[in-house]
């Protein structure tokens, strides 16, 4: 059986068919959920047409949570404005920061230390793991299993702390600088990493014993929400979501940045688009995660944490995009400079929005019990969607 599921091997009985918009029954009901469900994973609310218990359409309605955050980068400066984009996907704060900070480097021109990039490597992906966590912990919920969810955040929990050892916080870090990362590893993190990741590997496997091959939830989720490579491109969709439907597509590898390329790791891929593979992916993301943290402790340089940059940041006017696999998908920053202290404009991409806009598309002819699955393979963050 591991064998099966490592290979994704496991056959698919019936793929649900995405039919054409047509005329509805007259008896159809329409029925709000939200925007405080359990099921909507956040300040989320969709209006949902059924036939009894089949979904015709559904309308996403998304807002509830703005807080303006482009708009307020254009009133601080570049760097009183890092410590926002943590609040973005907050259960990936490491991630979000690497991505700003990338962006306003490669508008200065700005060269980032060897070791300073490794160490930023090791946060990316140890927030990687802990926000695949949630996704593990949070998929067992939907489908009626609480053990999971206790098993995912016991594991996160000493990820959490080997960051609070780097940051001095939890969940949201301001960690990472415009130049490099604010201070050296301290003493014993190389020892309690390791440690971790040898006990993190076993712990995944038995994660699989307990849920990958379970029936029940093979049988929850195989063959739901199926989404083709076609239209999961079509639709913009990226990360895990993306390669879910079987797109080996990893900005970490088409766009290596921060000495990615030098790390010898694989992207993790589904065949069959549905919930089921898109779990998995993040369930073998994981184990690629740990595989890239533990060359980076191995080989990391001597050498400053930090570039020398002046005190007050002024990059060169112009403007740039970049964007770095966040743990939910692409994440891209599109700053303006007109060479003052603060951005002239900035524009965010998440990859929650892209996907939530592709809902309706996705969960036709499926039913409402199959909602919050279907939703929750996406792994949704409502802060990242109401920027």
């Amino acid at each position: 059986m591991a064998d099966e599921i490592k290979n994704n091997e496991i056959e698919v009985d019936e793929i649900s068919a995405v039919n054409e918009p047509g005329d509805f029954p007259k008896d159809y009901m329409e029925i709000n959920f939200g925007p405080h469900h359990p099921s909507t994973h956040g300040v989320f609310r969709f209006i949902a047409k059924l036939d009894g218990e089949k979904i015709l359409e559904v309308e996403p309605i998304v807002g509830y949570l703005h807080r303006g955050i482009e708009k307020i980068a254009e009133n601080r400066t570049y760097v009183q404005f890092k410590p926002l984009v943590d609040r973005l996907d907050y259960t990936g704060a490491m991630n979000n920061e690497f991505g700003y900070c990338i962006a306003v480097e490669k508008l200065m021109e700005l060269e980032v230390p060897l070791k300073a990039q490794a160490i930023r490597v090791i946060c990316a992906e140890l927030n990687r793991i802990c926000a695949h966590e949630v996704f593990f912990g949070a998929m067992g919920l939907e489908v009626g299993a609480f053990t999971p969810f206790l098993f995912g955040f016991k594991d996160r929990e000493i990820a959490m702390h080997l960051m609070e050892m780097l940051a001095g916080g939890r969940l949201t870090f301001n960690y990472f600088t415009i130049g490099g990362v604010r201070q050296d590893v301290p003493k014993g993190f190389y020892a309690e990493t390791k440690e971790y990741l040898k006990k993190f590997k076993k712990n995944l496997a038995e994660y699989h014993e307990l849920f990958s091959g379970n029936e029940i939830f093979i049988k929850r989720t195989k063959g739901v929400g199926v989404i083709t490579r076609e239209d999961a491109i079509e639709w913009s969709m990226s990360g895990p979501t993306l390669r879910g439907s079987g797109a080996v597509f990893d900005i970490r590898k088409v766009e290596p940045y921060s000495g990615y390329d030098k790390y010898d790791w694989e992207v993790p891929v589904g065949k069959n688009g549905d919930v089921y593979d898109r779990y998995l992916v993040r369930m073998n993301e994981m184990a690629q995660s740990a595989r890239i943290i533990e060359q980076a402790l191995e080989s990391l340089p001597e050498g400053d944490h930090q570039a020398k940059v002046a005190r007050v940041i002024k990059p060169p006017a112009g403007e740039i995009y970049l964007r770095v696999e966040g743990t939910k998908g692409e994440l891209g920053f599109y700053v303006v400079s007109d060479g003052t202290d603060k951005p002239y404009r900035m524009k965010i991409r998440t990859p929650s929005f892209n996907h939530l806009n592709a809902l309706n598309y996705v969960l036709k002819n499926n039913y409402i019990a199959d909602f919050p699955i279907i939703l929750g393979s996406f792994d949704t963050v409502m802060g990242s969607v109401d920027r």
